[in-house]
Parts: structure tokens; C-alpha cells; sequence
């Protein structure tokens, strides 16, 4: 396959990503042929959040100070979503995570590790390509929040950078 037509179908992939975002899909297969022996064949699709409701209890009023009534409601207030970060750095395709060049190699990042705009931060396997996630900005790492090898979404979370 020659580089013109890999670049032609990230550029396809990333216009699937952003149909699928746009429309609110949740999933897009779609395959192409080239020639007999040559097609691509492309599954984009993404975890649909779904918010449940938790049962609430509700309890008789009982004379208490309100720092210990405040205490229990910050406990149960939901965690906040990595991806909403402002130092969020997020997948710009699917496929698969590797946190270092090659098995046995050091790590690109680490928690409390500082990086420059444009630094390896990780790699994102898609479709046999080895794609090399650049840091979006200098700073430190904060989170890393997937782990090596594994399967990550279009816009999924993979590391916070402060």
C-alpha cells in the first residue's frame, strides 16, 4: 500500500470518526475495494454514556451539626470525567496503546515526569501503523489513564498533562 493511499484512508477514517460523532452514532462499518486482492474494511464506533439514576434513601430529619450532614453528599457526588480535563490528552483514533517504543524499552511517560510540546507520549496502533501520540503542550504528567496494550476509543482519555 503506498503512503498516498494510507494517508487517504486515515483522512477517511478521521471523516467516519467525525460522522459518527456529529450524528450521535454509536457505531459505522464500512469496507472499501481497491482491487481483488486489496480492500479495507473499518469498524469506527464509541461507548455510549448512559447515566443512571442511583436509588436515593431518604431518611427522618435528625438534629446534627451541618458539616456532618454536608459529609455524606460530597461523598456521593460523582467523580469527575478525565476527558473533560483541561489537560486532557485524548485518542485521535481507535486502536491500541503501547506505552513504550518496543517490549522491554523504558516507558515514553510516567506519572510526575515532565514533558515538552511534541514529545512522545505514546503510540496508538491502528491498522498495522504505528502512530505517535505528540504532547499537545509542555508540562507534567499528571495521570496516565490507560494501560499498555489496551484498546482505547476515538477521544478516549489517555493521559492528563498539567
Amino acid at each position: 500500500m503506498t503512503e498516498k493511499t494510507h494517508q487517504a484512508d486515515v483522512a477517511f477514517i478521521k471523516a467516519l470518526a467525525e460522522l459518527l460523532r456529529d450524528n450521535d452514532l454509536t457505531e459505522l462499518e464500512v469496507k472499501r475495494d481497491y482491487s481483488e486482492d486489496d480492500s479495507l474494511n473499518v469498524r469506527v464506533s464509541r461507548q455510549a454514556i448512559v447515566a443512571a439514576a442511583a436509588p436515593v434513601q431518604v431518611a427522618a430529619p435528625v438534629a446534627a451539626a451541618p458539616a456532618a450532614a454536608a459529609a455524606p453528599a460530597a461523598a456521593a457526588a460523582p467523580a469527575e470525567d478525565p476527558a473533560s480535563h483541561p489537560g486532557a490528552v485524548t485518542s485521535p483514533m481507535v486502536g491500541t496503546v503501547y506505552l513504550q517504543a518496543e517490549p522491554g524499552a523504558p516507558a515514553f511517560i510516567s506519572v510526575g515526569k515532565q514533558v515538552n510540546e511534541g514529545d512522545t507520549l505514546l503510540i496508538v496502533e491502528a491498522m498495522k501503523t504505528m502512530n505517535h501520540i505528540p504532547a499537545p503542550k509542555s508540562g507534567t504528567v499528571k495521570r496516565i489513564l490507560v494501560e499498555d496494550g489496551a484498546a482505547v476509543e476515538f477521544g478516549s482519555p489517555l493521559a492528563i498533562i498539567e
